[in-house]
């Protein structure tokens, strides 16, 4: 975005997210200036660039959001579409250097999308790639097989993702389980404050309802809803309770939970936990 003109003698346009201002007179003329003027806090251009960056903030969290939900379901995205917002400086942000995986199961770090729906990938052997499936995957990090590879690898390139996938933390579920067993207690019984740990599990991008924490999870053709109780909307301190699932039908027992579903149930769990109050002193 250029320059806009604002006032006598100032132009305004947006800097990183910010609205800054530039002298277009004097010995300042054409410099950036450190603050905004006085007299340009509360004029029409300034107010206007103000509003499209809390658009454009807004825009990018939803891009994140949808990339992050299409990376946990493991949902097959079109290619087409991919190529199609590309362009957008938001979408590219959430997307870039993601894990994909092709209808031919080519793995690699995604680095550009074509007009023409070709996709561009750095495979583990450090080559660039082109690919041009009808869809690709954005996997879940559970499921990758070659995890610690790509993070190795990735740490070699310096690869940093906006989305979380393949540093995101992961729990794979316990071969034996307690056929009948319905809720994990791992993390349960972590002393809280209610209100806090409410304000936590939301800025966490978990669904409070009640005195539950929820996080739902499309596996295969179901929904899974992992879910933590907190306490009640009222209670001044409460205890985080046990892990439990359920899909449509009902509650699940633990071997029934897919391995997506427990993984984001207990990187759930755990962060809420984290956030538990720690006595200190001698009576801790």
């Amino acid at each position: 975005m250029g320059w806009l003109a604002a006032g006598d003698g100032y132009e305004v346009a947006l800097v990183e997210g910010r609205v800054a201002a530039r002298a277009t007179a004097g010995r300042a003329a054409g410099r950036q200036l450190k603050s905004l003027p006085k007299a340009l806090k509360d004029h029409p251009e300034v107010d206007r660039l103000r509003r499209f960056a809390e658009w454009l903030e807004r825009h990018a969290s939803a891009c994140e959001a949808q990339v992050d939900t299409w990376m946990v379901s493991s949902l097959p995205v079109p290619t087409e579409l991919l190529a199609r917002v590309w362009p957008d400086e938001a979408w590219q942000s959430a997307l870039r250097d993601l894990v994909v995986v092709g209808d031919d199961h080519e793995v690699g770090f995604l680095r550009d999308a074509t007009s023409s729906g070709e996709l561009r990938v750095v495979n583990l052997d450090g080559e660039t790639v082109r690919l041009a499936p009808r869809t690709v995957t954005l996997p879940h990090p559970v499921l990758l097989p070659d995890l610690e590879d790509l993070r190795e690898f990735a740490a070699e390139l310096g690869i940093t993702q906006r989305v979380e996938q393949i540093h995101r933390a992961t729990w794979h579920k316990p071969a034996e389980l307690d056929a009948k067993a319905t809720a994990v207690t791992d993390f349960a019984g972590g002393r809280l404050y209610r209100s806090s740990m409410a304000a936590r599990a939301t800025s966490l991008g978990y669904r409070v309802s009640g005195g539950y924490v929820t996080r739902r999870v499309r596996e295969g053709a179901s929904t899974v809803e992992a879910w933590v109780w907190i306490g009640e909307p009222w209670d001044y301190e409460a205890e985080t309770g046990a892990l439990s699932f359920s899909d449509g039908s009902g509650s699940l027992k633990l071997p029934e939970v897919g391995p997506v579903a427990w993984s984001e149930g207990m990187r759930m769990a755990a962060a809420l936990y984290a956030g538990r109050e720690i006595e200190e002193g001698a009576n801790a």
